[in-house]
């Protein structure tokens, strides 16, 4: 059941000026990129060598992505922090100047808009590290109609990620003891013989690492050279985003496992970002209003049977109860660790708790499954939060 991707087998992509290279676009190439996606109307690198090999190189050794897909939004002005707290349910009085948190945008129905890691650079400047949409479209039509004094721009800031458990000493040979006083989602601005970036703890993997926030584009493969050159003692790779620590770790694609059609209290775990607060925010009184009348349905883990999986599901797949289709798994991956196939499915919530089998209607025919709760490994996030220092 085991499927590879053969590149010689799928028609080369074409670069076209309408969507953007990063600043490490030839660094990607010259490390053995093979497939790219579009995100954030931006290539992203999607496939280097066999996924396997890449996981057991991010839980046992560190690696190197080139995450300059997610797009910077940058919220500046008297009103900065204000007009930011007003697009999401999160409480970000509690965030002081340094601190990052992981943010939903909400829509006056109460959807999510966007769900990105959000930093407070200055004491009137956010930074929003998209997921896969214009959500900064969304941040200038709010801000034309709040009457706020704020601005919203996109700075040429391009992130790379350094994950995995040897990533401190990678960050301790390039940045010195001071990344040792960087904690679980703070920042650090500073600079590498030049280079200006900012650090956050922060990452797409569920294990210790760090994102290097670029601020000087004409630097990108000089930057990228110099990780490399840090990480050689400790068995640095290259890889392009894995999907299996991810949905290890309880982390959606939006776009993919959830839309804006969709609200916190649908997706398990989220729903503890609605946060009790005094100021209001869009979709305040519709989120609390749904709060109060229940959903109809909601995304969960689900354990599926079978050899190896595909590398990735091109499409939602089928779930079904008694021979009625009842949801569809969004995403899907082989664990090498649990040595299973895990995802995620939307399922109505009289079959959202664990242990409920289902059928999935797959591209290798009918599939059992079996829901659970996320994240799959680590759910109280020790690995990633763990002192350094």
């Amino acid at each position: 059941m085991e499927k590879r991707l053969e590149t010689n087998n799928y028609t080369k992509l074409y670069f076209g000026a309408w969507d953007r290279k990063s600043p490490f676009f030839e660094s990607t190439q010259k490390y053995g990129a093979k497939a790219y996606g579009i995100y954030c109307h931006m290539y992203l690198p999607e496939y280097y060598d066999d996924p396997v090999k890449e996981y057991w190189s991010l839980i046992n050794d560190v690696t190197l992505w080139d995450v300059s897909v997610e797009r910077i939004v940058e919220i500046t002005g008297p009103d900065a922090s204000e007009f930011t707290n007003s697009l999401t349910c999160r409480d970000l009085t509690k965030c002081a100047v340094g601190q990052g948190k992981y943010m939903l945008v909400t829509a006056p129905d109460g959807g999510i808009v966007n769900d990105p890691v959000l930093m407070r650079i200055g004491e009137n400047q956010w930074w929003m590290a998209l997921a896969n949409n214009d959500t900064g479209l969304y941040a200038l039509g709010a801000a034309i109609n709040s009457g706020l004094k704020v601005k919203v721009t996109e700075p040429e800031v391009y992130p790379v990620q350094v994950q995995g458990p040897k990533s401190i000493k990678v960050m301790q040979a390039l940045f010195g003891e001071k990344i040792l006083q960087v904690r679980y989602y703070w920042t650090l601005e500073t600079d590498l013989d030049g280079i200006p970036v900012v650090i956050s703890r922060t990452g797409w993997t569920g294990e210790i690492g760090f994102e290097i926030y670029l601020r000087d584009p004409s630097r990108g493969n000089e930057l990228w050279e110099r990780i490399m050159e840090a990480g050689k003692p400790h068995n640095i790779r290259v890889i392009a985003p894995c999907e299996a620590r991810k949905i290890e770790a309880g982390i959606m694609n939006h776009g993919q496992d959830m839309t804006i059609k969709n609200n916190p209290y649908q997706i398990m775990g989220l729903e503890r970002l609605v946060e009790d607060q005094s100021a209001d925010f869009i979709g305040k009184e519709a989120l609390a209003k749904i709060k109060q009348e229940g959903i109809q349905n909601k995304l969960i883990g689900i354990k599926v049977e079978m050899v190896r999986t595909v590398l990735w599901i091109e499409d939602s797949w089928p779930v079904h109860k008694k021979g009625k289709q009842i949801g569809k798994i969004t995403s899907l991956a082989w664990s090498p660790r649990l040595e299973q196939n895990i995802g995620y499915v939307w399922v109505p919530t009289d079959f959202s708790e664990p242990g409920i089998e289902l059928e999935i209607q797959s591209t290798e025919g009918t599939l059992k499954g079996i829901t659970t709760k996320i994240p799959f490994i680590d759910s109280k996030k020790k690995v990633p939060s763990q002192k350094i220092n």
